[in-house]
């Protein structure tokens, strides 16, 4: 194994353990499973039921219902008896978070449970304590005597089991040895994980779910290690990046996440959670896996290896940047940049610029610049017969180059061939496209290592391709060599999910490793559609340009590179959830939009908050029919406020704490 998987240049499934769960087997190379969460009351039957009916059409092969107390478990019963008589077998799933007792109810009726090891046993307080060895033992006592009870109903009625361990709701206890952590996320599943083996009960999944992609990734890497370091063995995994929000930052967000790791054969069921209808999450899963369905035997065809990487020079655990020197405003301690790709377009006018952040004002002759501007526009053998907004620069072919006019404002590609014949060089900034497919050029590398000008542009024609940029990004960085690399990612596809999962999956897992120093994406835009699920359109776009400035902008901000706009962290809804959470997202996304770096948690529950909300600045949590709870960090700063008013109080309270700005 290198470091969490069987290698970082072949592509190959992860051995795991086999699962059954009713008749679905999971785990040990059975097909990537995919599943959603009802949003239903779990005590309307009916309404559960027949939301239940739209995601397993919609393709859902596991379906989970909340039964947060004793009433709702029992009714699973119900519920399962009349998917039956509908002619429905698809395994149920109680999500149980603070009541063993509903645990061990749901259990003994439907096929799977899952517990957060984080409060199904302890109650949250945010208290830090210093245990001693023999207190910390005490409390894993405790939690054996409490947890075995469910454990032994599983195994005598053939339940499934996943220990879902959530950024935002460590115990205390793991909060005071680990601290916030992805060791402390690991350590508390294993904790409930060896209750479990003590048992001689194994028909166990495991997920390490967090809002920021970057923890989840790094949880699920390291418990892969730490499973084989203490067993010898995995237990599959449950993998999803919890309160992801809606729309396109949501699978954006879910992309990042769940594509880095499925990329090196991780994961053996996932769930895209979105605070969208649940039947709208299966075409995001269905288009993540068909990534992966048959990429082993394709890449065999194709004969498209990669070579073996011998000394990984990063931790794949923890975030560090790769070090570059600084060329211009790219590389170095310097936000990525982006480049909006306008290679397509027959001509470029003022009001183009506008899709990817300039705004032109004829009256005063100025451009107003967004926070979400591309940094570089990249036009081909085109030059621009108009005077540029004061941060933006231009990429264009070479040859083109030679007869532009301003060489501070126009800046030469290169494909790697011609920057090593040419000596027509810019004195500034030199672009160098290089597909990394290719044999690197040890006389390419040479010279790039000797050129203090030179910004690479890596893309990659294998199959294969995040793999090959990075095993070419850790050759730099072996060799010593300095220049910085911008990933340059094209997709050919024609949804508009897979292209944001084939973006955010090529770049963002490189970027989850401190590898790139911005981002180029491109796409052909004539193939583009809308999508529907239901006969809804649920994802749609009229400006390629802005799309693809769009998700270039998103996918810095998931992965907390370039903070760029206001995040949202939102839960996708279930029956525990106070008020419309779709409806009142939409609210609060619209008044606060423009507050730049703030990060906002809304939250359907208590259970989902405030430890769910993370790292999130405030908080709106429902906390009663028709009453929010609203927080400062984890803090309560006004309890039982009114739903019809506490919108309004969550701008009071942003207003008090000098988050706030008034719109342009």
């Amino acid at each position: 194994m290198q470091l969490y998987c069987d290698s970082l240049t072949e592509y190959k499934r992860l051995a795991t353990r086999e699962v059954r769960i009713g008749d679905l087997l999971l785990g040990n190379f059975n097909p990537i499973r995919v599943q959603t969460m009802t949003t239903t009351d779990t005590m309307d039957t009916i309404a559960t039921v027949e939301q239940s009916i739209r995601c397993i059409e919609a393709g859902a092969e596991m379906v989970r219902i909340t039964a947060p107390s004793k009433k709702e478990a029992e009714n699973l019963l119900n519920i399962k008896n009349e998917l039956h008589k509908r002619g429905y077998k698809t395994p149920l799933i109680a999500d149980i978070h603070f009541t063993p007792n509903a645990a061990e109810i749901a259990a003994r009726i439907i096929e799977k449970v899952r517990v957060n090891p984080g409060n199904y046993v302890d109650k949250k307080k945010f208290e830090q304590i210093d245990y001693t060895d023999a207190e910390y033992a005490e409390e894993i006592d405790r939690i054996r005597e409490r947890f075995t009870p469910l454990v032994k109903i599983c195994k005598e009625y053939g339940t499934a089991m996943r220990i879902g361990t959530n950024h935002g709701s460590l115990s205390d206890r793991i909060m005071s040895r680990y601290g916030d952590t992805p060791m402390g996320m690991v350590e508390s599943a294993m904790e409930f994980l060896r209750i479990a083996r003590h048992e001689s009960y194994h028909n166990i999944i495991l997920s390490m779910k967090a809002s920021n992609p970057q923890v989840m990734v790094q949880a699920y890497r390291l418990l892969v290690n730490v499973m084989m370091d203490e067993f010898g063995e995995c237990y599959p995994l449950h993998l999803g990046v919890t309160e992801a929000g809606d729309g396109e930052d949501g699978r954006i967000k879910s992309a990042i996440g769940i594509g880095t790791l499925l990329e090196d054969g991780l994961g053996d069921t996932i769930r895209v959670s979105l605070t969208e209808d649940p039947e709208f999450e299966i075409p995001v899963c269905r288009d993540l896996v068909k990534r992966y369905t048959n990429r082993q035997s394709e890449l065999e065809k194709k004969q498209s290896g990669i070579p073996e990487i011998i000394k990984v020079p990063y931790s794949p655990f923890e975030y560090t940047r790769r070090s570059t020197g600084t060329v211009s405003n790219i590389g170095g301690k310097q936000v990525p940049v982006v480049v909006a790709d306008f290679m397509k377009a027959t001509t470029i006018r003022h009001e183009d610029l506008q899709a990817i952040g300039y705004t032109y004002n004829t009256e005063t002759d100025k451009f107003t610049i967004a926070d979400a501007a591309a940094d570089y526009l990249y036009t081909g053998k085109k030059i621009l017969d108009f005077a540029l907004p004061g941060t933006l620069k231009v990429i264009c072919d070479h040859a083109t180059w030679l007869n532009a006019s301003d060489k501070e404002k126009y800046y030469p590609l290169f494909q790697s061939t011609e920057y090593l014949k040419s000596t027509d060089h810019s004195g500034l900034l030199n672009f160098v496209a290089v597909d990394v497919n290719e044999p690197a050029s040890g006389e390419l590398l040479q010279e790039i290592r000797n050129d203090d000008s030179v910004v690479l542009c890596l893309y990659s024609s294998n199959a294969h391709a995040m793999p090959s940029v990075r095993r070419y990004i850790i050759e730099l960085v072996n060799q010593g060599i300095t220049c910085p690399v911008i990933l340059a990612v094209e997709s050919h596809d024609t949804t508009i999910d897979e292209q944001l999962i084939h973006f955010s999956t090529d770049s963002g897992a490189l970027l989850l490793d401190g590898m790139g120093d911005g981002v180029w994406l491109m796409n052909e835009p004539e193939k583009l559609q809308n999508q529907k699920v239901s006969g809804r359109t649920y994802l749609e776009t009229k400006n390629n340009h802005q799309f693809i400035n769009n998700t270039s902008f998103s996918i810095l901000q998931a992965t907390r590179t370039r903070i760029s706009k206001t995040e949202y962290i939102s839960c996708p809804s279930c029956g525990r959830t106070l008020f419309d959470l779709q409806e009142t997202t939409a609210k609060i996304r619209s008044m606060t939009h423009h507050l730049k770096g703030i990060k906002i948690a809304i939250m359907g529950c208590i259970v989902n908050g405030p430890g769910e909300m993370a790292d999130a600045d405030f908080g709106y949590v429902g906390s009663g029919v028709g009453k929010i709870t609203l927080y400062k960090g984890k803090e309560i700063v006004k309890r039982n406020v009114d739903s019809t008013i506490a919108v309004e109080e969550l701008i009071n309270l942003l207003k008090e704490n000098d988050a706030w700005v008034e719109k342009a």
